[in-house]
């Protein structure tokens, strides 16, 4: 199946992707390296969901000065996504949706037990992950 995706669809699921994974740097003990790891991860992604996240682009947009602000971002960003990419093409929003969740694992790869934080976030990701 061909997926047609605007470039404001694009955005948004760069955004959700690097979102997670901003969002989880935020709640890190070592956030360098949850970003670093959570990165590559994605930028390791496969499929139309990969083309789209290793494309070159300044239209990631995460500002906020506070956790509380990216989340606000991101959190219905995630959610947008998977439901743009389920009305084109449904096995192309499971691979978004495995994508993020290796990248999330991924980010966490380094800590030898997660802390209550960072086990909240990505409890919050994966439920807006799952609500599209």
């Amino acid at each position: 199946m061909s997926i047609t995706l605007t470039d404001q669809d694009k955005a948004t699921i760069r955004t959700a992707a690097y979102g997670a994974v901003s969002l989880l740097a935020a709640a890190a003990d070592k956030p360098h390296k949850t970003a670093t790891n959570g990165s590559t991860a994605l930028y390791s992604a496969t499929g139309v969901v990969g083309h789209v996240l290793a494309a070159k682009s300044k239209d990631i947009q995460l500002t906020g000065k506070t956790v509380a602000e990216l989340a606000d971002l991101v959190l219905p960003a995630l959610t947008a996504a998977v439901a743009l990419l389920q009305k084109q093409d449904p096995a192309e929003a499971d691979n978004f949706r495995g994508t993020v969740r290796v990248a999330i694992d991924a980010a966490r790869a380094h800590e030898s037990r997660p802390g209550p934080v960072t086990a909240e976030m990505v409890r919050k990701i994966t439920a807006a992950l799952d609500a599209a």
